[in-house]
């Protein structure tokens, strides 16, 4: 038996080469990624923009997103073409305290938005990894719904640890989307404090949600981010928890007429709905719509956007300031070694700012 193996050269042990393999990346496919890939000009982006392309309007919030230097001046030239257009739109902050269910809120009051025949931007602010700084919460996964609706878009933006930068970015994002056609826009907030105060200076309405039954739900809310609310809204309103949300909605009306009256002129109301149950999202939407009357009529909402015009440039400049700053080669050289020294004792922090900030401005004096 071992001669008659030997003649034939067989083994159980070979391996047949079977059938040959197809390519690991589908040949139609790599050709589409890399016909996406294309380099557009400013006018290019612009117009597609403009036509409500939503592929060049991605890639558009892409640019703005980037950190990269050349991105970066190509996006600024695309802002400043798109600025002009898409004035007629309102734009609506959403924050509220975990667990107020605001991805299911924004879903049914974006599905009422669109019913009405008006064109959403969901811009939603995520909660970021401090390693990899990608978005840990994926929005189009918590928004099936309205993910797939075509009167609606949605862009997840990771805040990536920078609140000034994540500012900048989703002002740049709105205005790019209000130039596609999008005549609303949701910015919804991380919902930790200072992103509330971001959010506030870029939009007209800005809505608190709430839950009820959870306790001091007065004291869980600071002060400041009440005063900013043009609307709380307790939500959940449902099942067994109908008559506590009536209880908070008092609580939290006794609360609002102890604060000074409002610049615009708005008193801002307290109102329940179930976004489970779609109840109560008709009476907050047309709140919303009849703020939106009142400052437009009595001059609040073109003031207010200017002067949002105004903090605008202000985040342009320190945005552009670090930017520059870290991305010049002779500072990004001192850094390692001052930071080694700060370790080390050696130096303080103050001197050390000092050293790289004397650095960069004598550099550019000669």
């Amino acid at each position: 038996m071992q001669d008659k193996k030997k003649s034939t050269g067989k083994s159980a042990l070979s391996v047949s080469k079977g059938i040959p393999q197809p390519p690991s990346v589908n040949p139609e496919l790599l050709g589409r990624v890399r016909e996406r890939r294309k380099k557009y000009s400013v006018n290019e982006y612009v117009e597609g923009i403009l036509e409500g392309n939503i592929t060049l309007l991605s890639q558009a919030i892409t640019l703005v997103e980037s950190n990269k230097t050349e991105h970066f001046e190509l996006a600024q030239r695309i802002i400043e073409a798109c600025l002009p257009h898409g004035e007629d739109s309102i734009r609506i902050g959403i924050t509220g305290v975990p667990g107020a269910g605001k991805s299911t809120f924004i879903e049914t009051l974006g599905k009422k938005v669109t019913a009405i025949n008006r064109k959403l931007a969901v811009l939603a602010i995520d909660p970021s990894s401090e390693k990899s700084h990608g978005s840990i919460l994926g929005d189009k996964t918590r928004m099936e719904s309205l993910a797939g609706d075509p009167m609606a878009f949605i862009r997840p933006s990771p805040s990536a640890g920078s609140l000034g930068g994540v500012a900048r970015k989703t002002r740049e994002s709105i205005i790019l989307c209000e130039a596609a056609g999008f005549n609303t826009i949701f910015v919804e907030t991380v919902g930790v404090g200072q992103s509330e105060t971001m959010v506030h200076s870029m939009v007209d309405f800005f809505l608190l949600l709430m839950i009820s039954g959870a306790g001091d739900e007065l004291q869980g809310i600071k002060r400041g981010i009440m005063e900013m609310a043009d609307a709380i809204i307790i939500n959940k309103a449902d099942g067994n928890n109908i008559h506590r949300a009536e209880i908070t909605r008092t609580e939290f009306n006794n609360a609002l007429s102890l604060f000074p009256p409002s610049e615009s002129g708005w008193k801002p109301r307290v109102l329940t709905c179930s976004a489970l149950e779609v109840k109560g999202i008709d009476e907050i939407w047309n709140t919303v719509t009849e703020q939106i009357e009142l400052t437009k009529n009595n001059g609040f909402f073109t003031e207010k956007r200017k002067k949002q015009s105004v903090i605008r440039m202000h985040d342009s400049i320190m945005e552009n300031l670090k930017t520059s700053f870290y991305n010049d080669p002779q500072i990004s050289a001192m850094i390692p070694g001052l930071e080694a020294d700060l370790y080390d004792g050696k130096i303080t922090s103050y001197s050390a700012a000092a050293e790289l900030l004397h650095k960069y401005f004598n550099k550019r004096e000669h």
